[in-house]
Parts: structure tokens; sequence; C-alpha cells
């Protein structure tokens, strides 16, 4: 077989392979486009980047308000975190997104749909038909053991979410719960983290 002879065949047996696969080579997720607006933070084109991954902008929103330990919301085509995010900690965030719902394990492509099975969630590939559970870490939605630390003197950007039976105000960061006198629900504010025991910090709010 001549070199011409093989060509054809290649590009024959390309043009029959379905447009999202024949393709892969060419997935390419959209970098971020973080902005800081006073005490929140805005990725411009979220909505982009889900629908690059196909998948479902409110699934990627609430492992990514989970793993970044702030609340938030969809408006448009952007999402809104309540609090200040690093622009890096968010693109590290996406990419552990695609690799636990997105990359096939097996081919390594983007080609693939999230199946419930009862109550397992599977990932199947429509590139090399492997099939796989989405193997969630404990404590998190993928890693958790890599979450920030509160540390006692540092300040922190948190929204209060709730109201504590003594008054304080309530908010949240990961796995710990912070209780800040003198605030209120819904207010967003710095706080200097003053104690720290176990999972529960108490701090005080810090007007800069």
């Amino acid at each position: 077989m001549d070199d011409d002879e093989y060509k054809k065949l290649l590009e024959s047996a390309k043009s029959q392979l379905p447009d999202e696969i024949a393709n892969h080579e060419r997935f390419e997720v959209p970098v971020p486009e973080v902005m800081v607006e006073g005490k929140t933070t805005i990725v411009r084109n979220f909505i982009d980047i889900a629908e690059s991954i196909n998948r479902e902008p409110e699934h990627l929103l609430a492992f990514l308000l989970r793993e970044l330990g702030t609340p938030g919301s969809i408006e448009g085509r952007r999402v809104v975190f309540r609090s200040k995010v690093p622009e890096s900690l968010i693109s590290e965030r996406i990419n552990e997104y695609i690799q636990t719902y997105v990359l096939c394990s097996e081919c390594g492509r983007p080609d693939t749909r999230l199946v419930r099975e009862g109550r397992i969630l599977m990932l199947e590939c429509d590139a090399c038909g492997a099939k796989r559970p989405v193997h969630v870490k404990k404590g998190s939605s993928s890693g958790r053991g890599r979450e920030p630390s509160l540390v006692p003197g540092n300040v922190y950007s948190m929204m209060i979410q709730d109201v504590g039976n003594r008054g304080d105000g309530v908010a949240r960061i990961g796995k710990y719960i912070i209780y800040v006198p003198g605030t209120t629900k819904g207010s967003e504010v710095r706080v200097k983290i003053m104690t720290l025991r176990g999972t529960r910090a108490y701090g005080t709010v810090v007007n800069e």
C-alpha cells in the first residue's frame, strides 16, 4: 500500500467519526475571566466554560460553591461569588471538576455523559464506550483535603449566612463555622479570626 492510498483510507476513516469525537484534539476550555468588584468575585464567562465541557451550569456552580466555601449565584452568563476568591483557585477547582466529571479515565477524551444508575453517578464515554462511577473523595466533592485552613490572626472575607441562638452572625468557610458578633444575616464582612476550636471559629469584624 503506497502513501497516497494510506492517506485516503485514513481520511475516509476520520470522516466517518462523529464530529465531537473526531475533534477532541481541539477540546479547549476558556480561561476564566475573573474580576473583583468590592467584596465580590465575578467570572464573566462562566456559561461559556460550562458549555465548552457540555455540563449543566448549575452542576458546575454547586461544585465550585462547595469547594470554594463561598455563596454565589448565576447572573446572566456570569457567576458572582459573594467573597474575594483568587483567580488561581477558581481555575484549579474548574480543572478538578473536569478531571472528575468530564474526562474519560480510559481514553482521556471529553466526549462523556453523566448518567445516574440508582444512587450511583456514572460517567459514560461516547468515544470509547468506557463507563465508570464518579469517584468523589470523602469530605468533599473533589479533594476537600486541600481546602484552605483558617488561621487565627488572619483576616477573611465572608458573608453572614445565619444568626445563632445568642444573636451572633454565623458564616461558613469550607468545614468551618465562624461566629461573628455584631453582624446581621446577608451582610458581607471582613473578619479577623480570634479563636479556633476544631471546626468552630470566633472572629471580629475588621473595618477597612
